[in-house]
C-alpha cells in the first residue's frame, strides 16, 4: 500500500512539475501595425453588347458594328486576343435571321485593357445606335502579389516601431518575437456604375460616357507580441 501511496505521489509531483514548466512566464508586450495603399486598376474587363437597328428601311447588321469594334480596338494599340466572344448565343445569330427576316441579332463581347480612357476611345468609334450596353464586368490590379508582401513587411514593421517606443517608455527593451498572427487581406475594390447606351438614347451621343477613375484600397494588419527583456533599470 505504502509503495502505491508513494507512486501515486512521485506521479503527481511530476504531472505538477510538467504544468508549471508549460506556464510561459516571460514578460510580454502585444501591439498590432498597420500599412496600407491606394492602386488603379490596370486589367480591366469590359462587356460590349452590340445589337442590330434599322436606320429608318435600311437594317444596320451586326457584321458592320462588329467591323467598328474591331477596327477601334485595333486603333487604340489593343491586342487582338484581348477582345473576344462572351456569349455563345452569339454565334447562332445566322440561324435565326434565317428563320425570321426581321430578327435584329446581337453580340456580346469582352474587352481586356489596362486603361479605362481607351475604352472611351473605342465607343467613339463605334455607331453608339448599334451599342445596346456597354459595363465594366471586373479588374485587377498585375503586381498585387507584391504590393500584398510589402505592405505587410510594413505592418510588421509598423508593429515593431510601436512596441519599441512603448517598451521603452517603461525602461525595458524588446528580447525577440513570441508570435505573428496574420490580420488577414483587406482589399476594398472600386464600384464602378455601368454605362448603359441604349439606341433610344443615342440620338444626341456625341461622345463616350464619362468614367470616373476609382482606385483600389489595400489595407493589411498584423498582431505581433514580442518579448520584453527585462527592466533596465534594475541592472544599474
Amino acid at each position: 500500500m505504502k509503495k502505491l501511496i508513494a507512486i501515486a505521489l512521485v506521479a503527481f509531483l511530476g504531472l505538477s512539475s510538467a504544468m508549471a514548466q508549460q506556464v510561459d512566464l516571460r514578460r510580454k508586450i502585444s501591439v498590432s501595425g498597420s500599412a496600407e495603399t491606394e492602386v488603379t486598376p490596370d486589367i480591366i474587363y469590359i462587356g460590349i453588347s452590340l445589337k442590330e437597328y434599322l436606320n429608318g428601311k435600311k437594317k444596320v447588321e451586326i457584321t458592320e458594328l462588329e467591323k467598328q469594334l474591331y477596327a477601334a480596338v485595333q486603333k487604340a494599340g489593343i491586342a487582338k486576343e484581348n477582345l473576344t466572344i462572351s456569349n455563345l448565343s452569339s454565334w447562332n445569330y445566322a440561324t435565326e435571321k434565317k428563320k425570321n427576316p426581321d430578327f435584329l441579332a446581337s453580340k456580346q463581347y469582352r474587352l481586356k485593357v489596362a486603361d479605362l480612357n481607351k475604352f472611351n476611345a473605342i465607343l467613339e468609334e463605334i455607331d453608339a445606335k448599334g451599342i445596346a450596353n456597354t459595363n465594366i464586368e471586373s479588374y485587377d490590379y498585375s503586381k498585387i502579389e507584391s504590393l500584398k508582401k510589402d505592405l505587410k513587411i510594413k505592418a510588421l514593421l509598423s508593429a515593431k516601431e510601436k512596441a519599441t517606443y512603448m517598451a521603452e517608455a517603461l525602461g525595458n527593451n524588446l528580447n525577440g518575437v513570441i508570435e505573428i498572427q496574420d490580420g488577414g487581406d483587406n482589399i476594398i475594390q472600386p464600384v464602378y456604375r455601368n454605362y448603359m447606351m441604349k439606341s433610344a438614347m443615342a440620338e444626341s451621343a456625341d461622345a463616350a460616357p464619362e468614367i470616373d477613375f476609382k482606385k483600389i484600397k489595400l489595407n493589411f494588419t498584423v498582431n505581433v507580441v514580442f518579448e520584453l527583456s527585462p527592466d533596465l533599470t534594475a541592472k544599474k
